[in-house]
Parts: C-alpha cells; structure tokens; sequence
C-alpha cells in the first residue's frame, strides 16, 4: 500500500519525452572560478535531493510511473579522468568534445534519470566546469536551476543560500471588484473566458491541421534536412556580437527581430 502511494503516473508531456522517437535531455553547464570540490557536491546532494521529487525517483518498468527511490549520488557525480594530453592547449575544446560525446550516452534507466560530471579543466572563461544532465521528463530548466540553488552556499554564510528565485505572486481568477459586484458580472466574465477558450481552441486545432496538410517551416540557411535529428551532436562555446546576430537575422530574411534582456 505504501509503494502505491508512493508511485505516481507520468504526465503526459512526460511521456512524449519518453518515447524513442524523441528522448530529449537537458544539459546544463556551468563555469566556475575556482577548480570544484566533489566532495562538496556529494555533501550538499546529499542533503537535498530528496526535496526534488523527481531527482529521486525512477521510472518503473513499463516506463508509466515514477517510483521513489533510494539515491545513491555517488553513482550520479562523476568525475572523469583528464589526461593532460588530451587538452593540449586550450581546455574548451575538450570540454566541448566531452559534451558531445556525453549526448551520444544514454542515461541510465534503473536509477534516477539525471548525473553530474565534474570537469575540473581551465577553459578561458573558467577554472573549472561542471555539467548537469537530466531527462527532460523530470521537468524544465527551473527544476535544475532549484536544485542547483538548494545546493549552493556561500562561503561568508553557509547557512545562507547564494542566491534565491523571487516568489511567485499569486493571480486570482476572479478579481475583487467582480466579487463585489454580483452574480451579473460573474456571469459575463465567465461566458467570456469560456468563449475566448473555445476560439483559441479552433484556432489552434485549424493550425496544426493545416501544418499537417501544407503548412512548412520556411526554409532559411540554418535549416537542417530531413534526417538531421539522426547526426550526433557537436557543442562549441563562442562568444559573439550583437552584429554577428543581424548578420545570421538578415541571411535568413527574419522580419521582426526581438532580443531580451
């Protein structure tokens, strides 16, 4: 009884992330200023973990539940072995080419779908990196950036976390003045929701008929052919200019151009 309360079901956009066809991970990397401790990152995983559910749950074995489980987070940190060969004369080439390679790897589906590898190699802009890798069934960027920030400390304080996400306020689906108001504007708010639902439903249903029937993606220099899911990866870290941007903006003929800060 206890193991069915523990289980749960995967959603069904988690699902889609499971399927063979797709199989999408995350991979996170971080540059630090100074070379990383993995003792450390054992000491703090340990600690909070198991505050994700996710991080601590595996697939069962027809791919259809989560069920928690025990980590054991030295089977999820590595730290691999750097021949001073290998890097020659820069490290971000062979941080690069580990990335690569660590895409061609499936994750291991008996424990926990995420690991951390340990890079500690001076790159130009790090002495050292670390590399985060999840399936994303277990969830967005924000599920790694919170047990990422779980894990951090500063040194000044430890007790203190280095940083923190700003809460979230809560929307109420009702505004006060509706509330005040009556049953009349209750009614017409929700005769529009229901309305403005139901349109954006066939516009989006009319859309992904027509993608399927005619629609293309328009065909630009950086589109890929058919089979270009099936190439391996290759990473590279560059740092380029704005102008390097409008020059990749006006090959490809984009009309509206936005950047957020």
């Amino acid at each position: 009884m206890k193991n069915e309360e523990e289980d749960e079901p995967l959603s069904p956009l988690a699902r889609v992330f499971q399927s063979p066809a797709i199989d999408l991970c995350n991979i996170v990397v971080v540059g630090l200023k100074t070379k990383i401790n993995p003792d450390v990152v054992l000491d703090a995983l340990k600690h909070n973990v198991y505050k994700h559910p996710r991080f601590s749950s595996k697939l069962s074995e027809n791919g259809a539940k989560w069920i928690k489980t025990e980590v054991n987070v030295e089977d999820h940190v590595i730290v691999p072995y750097v021949d001073p060969a290998e890097i020659c004369e820069g490290g971000q080439s062979f941080v690069d080419d580990y990335i690569s390679r660590l895409t061609m790897i499936p994750l291991d589906r008996s424990r926990p779908l995420w690991d951390i590898h340990i890079l500690n190699v001076k790159t130009s802009d790090a002495e050292a990196v670390g590399v985060i890798r999840s399936h994303h069934s277990l969830g967005d960027g924000m599920s790694i950036i919170s047990l990422m920030l779980a894990c951090t400390h500063k040194t000044s304080n430890p007790d203190m976390l280095s940083t923190a996400i700003p809460p979230m306020k809560r929307r109420s689906t009702v505004s006060h003045s509706l509330e005040r108001n009556g049953w009349f504007l209750r009614v017409i708010f929700t005769i529009g929701s229901t309305m403005r639902l139901i349109w954006n439903t066939i516009v989006d249903m009319l859309l992904l008929a027509a993608t399927v029937l005619f629609l293309k993606d328009t065909k630009t220099p950086m589109k890929g052919n058919a089979n270009v899911r099936r190439n391996p990866r290759r990473f590279y870290h560059r740092t380029i200019s704005l102008d390097d941007i409008k020059l990749i903006k006006n090959a490809m003929n984009m009309v509206r151009f936005d950047l957020c800060s």
